[in-house]
């Protein structure tokens, strides 16, 4: 078996096994649903009796006797006991050589095992998308998170992911800013002439608003702003090298951040507003001719068949203004014909918050409309919740402003180190800042992604450091716990045993482990990233409660290869799974 092939998991396994039962015992219902789940009771169960008894005209409880015969009957199969329970439960048990076997092959595969289920699926995410000079905020957190963590499972199990940050790039705003920076020359906002700790966003930001204070109180400098807005869409030199320079110096500021989250993002995958521009008249006049857009009171408008208002009228999409002019919605629909079109995508996700799935559900009613959007492309808004204080409330500042992202990221790398130094007092600067970076930022992330994306989550620092309870620096320190056992064993680590009893512990280990293929294939169609970070919290408890229970360097030496066996698996997999949620699997903390 070569390491691009699937390692069958044990569940897959099982359930073709009952399925060739039902088959025997009911050939009209061989294409019935097996319903194996893992079971408290044993190492799988199968409802499927439940299903199948009334059409079989039988009791459950006697088709799942029938069931478990046809079971013991076969060959070739991981099962060695088969029990009806209960009114119609089949409790399933597998061989211990099976489930060994299972993780010396998983073990010895490079992907853990993991097949490329989404191989030859062109896949477009759109994340994080923060606005061109200003800073990122506490909004951005989410979707740059989620996004790339879909975007690292995708690829993972073999899609061709394109990566796209639809930058805030265009528009009325940067006019101003442009025309405000020209007539203040002294104004510092190159990351040259900023002072240590000063963003150029950041300092972007602050011109803006100065500009938009001017821009209210003096007509001219409105009139000469509107002016440059002209001059900058009409492609003049000057003013293009300007906003240039200005998209520059903020996707610098972004790329710190980017950085130190550890997002795929990359300048080559921005694709903002702008890069959207030349193609909107082209977009109005196709959908004019296909008759999507129809004129209303001076301007074309898209009326959806799909959704109406509390008026009961079908609700809009303003594709072009009475002035002429183009809006967000006309960039989304150039942008969504441009990833069918040109990118060619199979797959679309949009991650986006949830407050948007009103814009998205028109879109993407547009695009269908317009035969953008065919059967056989996938789109999905993928929509979550906000960020909210450890008060439950909207998160700001004391003041009441937005908060910056890098000042929260700042906040749990210092609470980080408050714990670390705590613990070792003895550990030297470098050593806890570096324990700190990767502890805080993976805390970060893990709290988000840990979450149902749908729901609202409380941004709670003391709670997300925590080494212990459902944390990402929990599941950091399980990883380092296992890599010092194996430090301590060396390199004389004998072959796997297959013929060796499992102790219970084992068993409930290893059938966590073999269930990691299976999570990552669910994440990638549920687009559900906390998943993983249940899979990942169970397979370290598993692993404690393993450890506990198993000696594994002072073992006999005939268990002693099998339970390193399952300290490698497990290492291995703690640090592929977190790798997909984009946090580092430090060694030694």
């Amino acid at each position: 078996m070569s390491n691009t092939d699937e390692v069958p998991g044990l569940i897959g396994q099982v359930a073709a096994a009952v399925s060739d039962a039902i088959g025997r015992e009911l050939p009209a219902q061989a294409d019935a649903d097996p319903v194996v789940r893992p079971s408290e009771h044993a190492d799988f169960q199968s409802n499927a009796a439940l299903a199948l008894a009334k059409r079989a005209r039988t009791k459950p409880a006697d088709l799942a006797a029938r069931i478990a015969a046809a079971l013991h009957n076969a060959t070739g199969t991981p099962i060695t006991e088969a029990v009806a329970s209960g009114p119609g439960f089949l409790n399933l048990t597998l061989a211990d050589t099976a489930i060994w076997r299972q993780v010396a092959g998983r073990l010895a595969h490079a992907r853990l095992g993991v097949g490329l289920t989404q191989s030859g699926r062109r896949t477009v995410i759109d994340y994080s998308a923060p606005n061109i000079a200003k800073e990122m905020h506490v909004g951005h957190l989410r979707t740059t998170i989620i996004g790339d963590c879909l975007a690292r499972v995708l690829g993972f199990l073999g899609a061709e992911v394109i990566r796209q940050n639809h930058l805030g790039d265009w528009g009325t705003q940067f006019g101003m800013l442009i025309q405000y920076l020209d007539e203040h020359p002294e104004a510092h906002w190159h990351h040259d002439d900023l002072a240590a700790g000063t963003s150029t966003v950041s300092a972007l930001d602050g011109l803006y608003r100065a500009a938009r204070a001017v821009f209210d109180a003096d007509s001219a400098f409105a009139d000469r702003a509107r002016a440059r807005v002209v001059a900058l869409q009409a492609g003049d030199a000057a003013t293009v090298a300007r906003w240039r320079g200005i998209v520059a110096e903020s996707e610098l500021a972004f790329r710190e951040i980017y950085d130190r989250l550890g997002v795929l993002l990359t300048p080559e995958d921005s694709a903002g507003e702008s890069f959207y521009n030349p193609q909107l008249a082209g977009v109005v006049d196709e959908l004019t001719a296909s008759g999507v857009v129809v004129e209303s009171d001076g301007a074309l408008v898209f009326f959806s068949a799909e959704v109406t208002g509390p008026d009961g009228d079908p609700v809009t999409l303003m594709v072009r203004k009475t002035d002429g002019g183009y809006g967000y919605d006309t960039t989304d629909l150039a942008t969504i014909r441009y990833r069918t079109r040109d990118l060619k995508a199979d797959r679309i996700l949009y991650v986006v918050d949830a407050r948007q799935a009103l814009h998205f559900r028109l879109i993407f009613e547009a695009a269908r409309r317009a035969g953008w959007l065919t059967d056989d492309i996938d789109v999905t808004h993928v929509a979550f919740g906000t960020v909210l204080g450890p008060d439950g409330r909207p998160f700001k500042t004391r003041e009441g402003g937005t908060v910056k992202l890098m000042d929260l990221l700042d906040a749990a790398v210092d609470r980080a180190a408050a714990i670390v130094t705590d613990k070792n007092p003895d550990l030297d600067r470098d050593t806890v800042d570096r324990i700190a970076e990767q502890a805080g930022i993976g805390a970060v992330k893990y709290a988000d992604l840990s979450a149902s994306r749908t729901k609202d989550y409380a941004f709670d620092v003391e709670h997300m450091v925590s080494f212990t309870g459902n944390t990402g620096v929990y599941l950091q320190y399980a990883h380092t716990r296992i890599c010092s056992i194996l430090r301590k064993a060396g390199d004389t680590t004998p072959d796997l045993n297959p013929t060796l009893p499992l102790h219970p512990a084992e068993r409930a280990l290893a059938l966590v482990l073999d269930a990691f293929a299976t999570t990552l294939t669910d994440v990638a169609a549920t687009l559900e990233p906390h998943r993983l970070c249940g899979y990942l919290f169970d397979l370290a408890k598993a692993f404690t409660d393993f450890y506990e229970a198993c000696p594994v360097l002072a073992a006999d030496p005939a268990e002693r290869g099998n339970r390193l066996a399952l300290c490698r698996l497990t290492a291995h997999t703690l640090r592929t799974g977190l790798g997909l949620l984009g946090i580092a699997a430090p060694e030694r903390m």
